[in-house]
């Protein structure tokens, strides 16, 4: 016969919560699970392509779970946890939360699986592959 003591609850508590948190996950998660790379850039001025997309290459996304890390030349890597807060057709909105407390938000737009596009404004974008 099993117990019921005071580390069964625990280990019942935690899984709960971690099958509670798996459940309330939108399901555009597990479409951005994983890194995904810098490649290119849209709609910036000629005289800034070549060293925007230099930039660009450095860069990259890490989806785990509920946190996002982004890595960006010359910065340290930042992690913040972060939530779907809109999704429509290829659109997601995303409110991050950074560790210092702060929130940002961001929009991509998925291309497909293995692409999408980090919308810095209603034209530019930073085109991001999936790291395979």
């Amino acid at each position: 016969m099993i117990s019921a003591g005071p580390v069964t609850f625990r280990f019942c508590a935690a899984l709960g919560a971690l099958v509670g948190a798996a459940a309330c996950s939108h399901p555009i998660q597990s479409k951005l699970e994983g890194r995904w790379l810098g490649d290119a850039v849209e709609n910036f001025d000629d005289p800034v392509v070549a060293s925007a997309t230099g930039w660009v290459k450095g860069t990259s996304f890490e989806f785990a779970g509920p946190n996002l890390t982004i890595a960006i030349p010359g910065e340290e890597p930042r992690t913040g946890s972060y939530r779907v807060a809109g999704a429509r057709k290829s659109l997601i909105k995303l409110a991050i939360t950074r560790a210092d407390g702060g929130s940002d938000r961001a929009e991509l737009r998925m291309d497909s699986d293995n692409s999408m596009r980090w919308m810095l404004d209603n034209s530019r974008a930073v085109v991001l592959r999936r790291d395979l």
